[in-house]
């Protein structure tokens, strides 16, 4: 692994605990709940149905904001990958508004926020070039951090370092595509400094 230049988070689940229920959400939408990633399904809907399905994505949005609580470490971390001088950048299907109520209300600072309202979002590679591009940096000198396959999907097609937080019972079935796991956010630095 090239020395780190920029450390890129997923927000929901990463930076942030766990809250959301995707299945409740897709079952408010009319969908079943096996129907796969929410944004993919509002795609395929008629206009309307998509209208009142978006009504219900951002009363969920905004309410796991209200609620949100920092996983532990998340705050250190982001100091001290800014001490070190690496660049952190936010990746999210979230939207930007959403990352940075996060941020102000957590005191977090963050480089760069690329969300499903710039391009394609996550497992596509856009996230992770258009964040290397804003940094000026190769992705190869970036790794991304996030909870689920998405995250780890869009690092490999952008060629960026894969690392899976598993911090829920899911996680497992996703370590296959990491290039290396952590349990909580603290251990990303000892990777970073033993890969750098």
């Amino acid at each position: 692994m090239q020395s780190i230049k920029a450390v890129i988070f997923d927000l929901d689940g990463t930076i942030t605990e766990p809250f959301f229920d995707f299945d409740a959400i897709r079952i408010e939408m009319g969908l079943d709940k096996d129907a796969g990633p929410i944004l993919e399904a509002m795609e395929k809907m008629t206009p309307s149905q998509r209208q009142k399905a978006q009504k219900i994505l951002d009363y969920h949005e905004r309410l796991a904001v209200q609620k949100s609580s920092l996983n532990p470490g998340a705050k250190e971390i982001l100091e001290t990958l800014r001490d070190k001088g690496i660049k952190i950048g936010i990746l999210t299907r979230n939207i930007k508004d959403n990352a940075y109520s996060i941020a102000k209300k957590h005191h977090l600072k963050f480089d760069a926020v690329v969300s499903r309202e710039d391009g394609p979002v996550k497992p596509d590679a856009f996230g992770v070039l258009e964040l290397c591009r804003i940094f000026n940096i190769l992705p190869s000198q970036t790794v991304v951090v996030g909870d689920y396959l998405f995250d780890l999907l869009c690092a490999k097609a952008a060629g960026a370092g894969a690392v899976l937080l598993e911090n829920h019972k899911n996680a497992k079935q996703f370590v296959p595509f990491a290039d290396f796991t952590i349990k909580n956010l603290p251990q990303l630095l000892e990777k970073i400094i033993e890969g750098s």
